[in-house]
């Protein structure tokens, strides 16, 4: 099974940069465990926040992953705010 995330709902006519999403990161049952990668490259997208919040500036990445392009990790960063703009809730677990 392969799922896109689907990109925001679009104002106007204009194309925005939301759309990258639907092709750069992706979720395959069989590709890294399901976790969402960038077009299905085996790099999840939490190895390119995992740089980021290292430190690593994205020319230092795109250095280190040639296959990837700036896009990409753009796209992970837009993955990773709409993820915390959902609604969570703790539970204790017995």
């Amino acid at each position: 099974m392969r799922l896109a995330i689907p990109p925001r709902p679009v104002y106007g006519g204009a194309m925005t940069q939301s759309h990258s999403l639907t092709g750069r990161i992706t979720v395959i049952a069989d590709v890294c465990n399901g976790k969402p990668t960038v077009r299905s490259l085996r790099i999840t997208v939490a190895t390119i926040l995992g740089y980021l919040a290292a430190g690593e500036s994205i020319d230092e990445i795109l250095h280190q992953h040639p296959m990837l392009e700036r896009e990409d990790v753009a796209a992970c960063l837009e993955f990773a705010s709409r993820m915390m703009d959902r609604g969570y809730s703790i539970q204790a677990v017995v």
